[in-house]
């Protein structure tokens, strides 16, 4: 038997992260799970720093981290909050997948749910894919949700049958 106990949602605040959100939600209604909203924050100074001293100030950071926490807590809904224990993970890494592979581990998630945007080729090879090393190396299944995504999801109002 299936059963989630933990959902990991990684956002970056696109359209395609926004759709993994509404899968993530209902996937947690019907198995009673928690969500987990992760939000990795780039280190501009492990970035940037190159070996050197850094040299950004660390306001500038904690800046990028209150800013995405804020964020992160305005796609949660009341509800979410409520119903689904839902909660806020920021964290600061240069490794995005591997950052998101932690969490899973730490929080002993049972699925991630994750937007991929569906690169070119050519995009992909010389960017990759974070999507792809999350899938790669997660400890769990991992639902990714391409965008723009096949809209099958229905209000619940629709799937009430009307008995006569």
């Amino acid at each position: 038997m299936i059963a989630f106990k933990n959902i990991l949602v990684p956002t970056d605040f696109g359209e395609a992260a926004a759709t993994a959100l509404e899968y993530a939600r209902d996937l947690a209604r019907q198995y009673g799970a928690t969500l987990h909203l992760l939000y990795v924050a780039d280190d501009l100074n492990r970035r940037y720093a190159f070996g050197a001293t850094p040299t950004l100030p660390p306001e500038m950071q904690e800046g990028i981290e209150e800013d995405g926490r804020k964020r992160a807590e305005g796609l949660l809904s009341r509800a979410d909050r409520e119903q689904l224990h839902a909660r806020v993970v920021v964290c600061t890494s240069v490794a995005t997948a591997a950052t998101i592979i932690d969490h899973a581990r730490s929080l002993q998630v049972d699925l991630i749910v994750m937007g991929t945007h569906g690169r070119s080729a050519v995009s992909h090879l010389l960017m990759g894919s974070v999507a792809e090393r999350v899938v790669r190396t997660a400890p769990c299944p991992v639902l990714t949700v391409h965008q723009p995504h096949r809209e099958f999801m229905v209000p619940e109002a629709m799937t009430t049958v009307a008995t006569v």
